[in-house]
């Protein structure tokens, strides 16, 4: 009977491969891998060849099929943000006085400028405010007005992808964007178990925590919905409550979750730094201009991009990515940034670099969107590009390594590709995808870029697992068996 399924499973291989035969055909263990997970082969597109200026690929299956790449697409985006920016380029906000100082006394509005910065985190933040009052700044008698001029964008919905408006990873692009929008609820049982705070994080005027959780004995388990979290965002204000039970074996636990609007967010984060650091102010948020030819009174520099696109692909922000994505529409075009600028600047780094990337699709350019689009011999074709230019160390140090760190720190345990694999991961509902490069066991280096849309992408990790194993395995060696080319 094993016998007679191995035949039937073969037979049915080789016909799965037939009508897709047009390049040297996929490894048979590859091709078997995605249909035992239920993925049929006209639904994945696989690129591998080794890197070089003059090389050719060692097999493809639709490479030039325009497809979903999920968050592959960042892949995109940094490698022109790295050569079009430059791989030390840094954003900038700035605070200006809006009035007299006088006696540490500001006798007016403080304005912030944003410029777009990827990434302000609650820690640059606190020492952005703290230079305030290190120049001098004590009291603020006026406003904060909130100059988010350098992008131009339409109202965002965060709902719209998913419905799930409260994710960190549904927060729009804005030119003051501090901390992505974020907070961290933390889950922090007493000593002896009897009770269990819940503290926020940063903690925001406008934002009361009200009904704690109870504890209960038991494993952890789904936590989050134990808890059974109840929240209430509005642009303004936000109320969160807690009143289910969560688990002592949880011990402490984060979760978090984008509220308020930016410029309360804003005001709110403002407040509390400056309180922090021995300042005064008490007054509104509004929005307004920075004034122009003016000096600023104090500027916080982002990480340099190289830094950025670190996190971008290893960890696979989309927030960042989108930052990023719209600041490439400044590098020819004077601000605001916009998303067709932004495009149109993709497109004429593409044009430049002579760069085909067929059925190429950018909405946004993290990724996260159901209309981006790309082909696995596009990225194989950038892959190739960005091997061979000058921001090489840059971009293959932001990719994520095998088994070691970003979204791929929990695949490739087992074998040898550990720390062998330079990767970008992609992955949402019905869209698995992952490029990179595969360095083999005699140094030679592979470039592979596989694609899956159908909607059980989900079960064919394995087979991507698989993909690039065999690639540091066999690459090297293989050659199509014969009459399968």
């Amino acid at each position: 009977m094993r016998a007679v399924i191995a035949l039937l499973r073969a037979a049915a291989l080789a016909v799965a491969l037939a009508p897709l035969a047009a390049s040297a055909v996929l490894p048979r263990e590859i091709g078997r891998a995605f249909l035992d997970q239920g993925v049929p082969l006209d639904h994945v597109a696989i690129v591998v060849q080794e890197t070089g200026p003059r090389t050719r690929p060692l097999f493809t299956l639709q490479p030039d099929k325009a497809m979903n790449p999920a968050s592959v697409m960042k892949l995109v985006t940094t490698f022109a943000a790295l050569e079009l920016l430059g791989r030390d380029f840094r954003w900038r906000t700035e605070a200006y006085l809006g009035g007299t100082l006088a006696d540490g006394a500001l006798d007016g509005d403080l304005i912030l400028k944003g410029g777009g910065d990827p990434k302000i985190t609650v820690e640059q933040w606190a020492s952005f405010v703290a230079t305030l009052r290190e120049r001098g700044l004590s009291t603020v008698n006026g406003d904060l007005v909130l100059d988010r001029s350098a992008f131009r964008l339409p109202p965002h919905d965060p709902a719209a992808f998913d419905g799930e408006p409260l994710k960190p990873y549904n927060v729009g692009p804005d030119a003051l964007l501090v901390n992505f929008k974020a907070v961290r609820f933390r889950f922090l049982p007493a000593a002896d178990g009897s009770a269990i705070d819940v503290a926020a994080d940063p903690p925001l005027p406008q934002v009361a925590v009200g009904a704690l959780p109870t504890p209960v004995d038991g494993p952890c388990g789904d936590w989050r919905t134990t808890v059974a979290a109840a929240f209430v965002s509005q642009p303004r204000a936000a109320a969160v409550a807690f009143p289910g039970r969560f688990p002592r074996d949880c011990g402490e636990r984060d979760w978090n979750v984008a509220l308020l609007d930016v410029p309360t967010y804003v005001h709110g984060m403002f407040r509390a730094a400056f309180t922090a650091a021995g300042g005064s102010f008490g007054g509104a948020v509004r929005e307004g201009r920075a004034p122009p030819d003016t000096a600023p009174f104090a500027v916080l520099e982002s990480l340099p991009l190289y830094e950025v696109v670190r996190d971008i692909n290893k960890l696979s922000n989309n927030v960042m990515a989108r930052q990023v994505f719209l600041t490439l529409g400044t590098v020819s075009s004077p601000p605001p940034a916009t998303i067709e600028k932004a495009r149109d600047a993709v497109h004429a780094w593409l044009a430049a670099r002579k760069l085909a990337l067929p059925g190429l699709v950018i909405e946004n350019g993290s990724g996260l969107s159901r209309n981006e689009r790309l082909s696995a011999g596009g990225l194989a074709r950038l892959l190739v590009a960005a091997d061979l230019s000058k921001v090489r160390e840059e971009f293959a140090s932001s990719l994520a390594v095998a088994a070691l760190d970003g979204t791929v720190q929990r695949r490739f345990q087992n074998g040898n590709v550990a720390g062998q694999a330079l990767l970008k991961t992609g992955s949402l509902e019905g869209v698995r995808a992952l490029a990179g490069y595969v360095i083999d066991a005699t140094g030679r280096r592979w470039i592979v870029a596989a694609i899956v849309n159908h909607p059980n992408a989900a079960r064919s990790q394995a087979a991507l697992d698989r993909l690039v194993h065999w690639t540091y395995r066999n690459a090297a060696t293989y050659s199509a068996p014969a009459g399968l080319h």
